[in-house]
């Protein structure tokens, strides 16, 4: 099977937007770590690595959070 993994990524971090816990950006990382490397390295997450249960998204990877959130999960007007 062929994987593809910024599709994975894409579905991470629009699940992050569900999970923000604050105004800041930070949400839960209940992720496998090769995708929140992915991410860091994409430049949508603060480094990962250490004891925090949260990461922090950048201005960017919080703004493309949210619009792949109501992509993938939400219904469309009217459905």
């Amino acid at each position: 099977m062929d994987i593809d993994e910024d599709k994975i990524d894409d579905a991470a971090l629009a699940l992050f937007y569900l999970t923000l816990h604050d105004d800041f950006g930070h949400a839960w990382k209940q992720v496998d770590w090769s995708i929140t490397n992915r991410l860091h390295e994409k430049g949508y997450i603060h480094n990962p690595v250490g004891k925090s249960k949260s990461v922090t998204l950048t201005e960017e990877g919080l703004a493309k959070s949210e619009a792949l959130f109501k992509a993938l999960f939400t219904k469309a007007a009217g459905k």
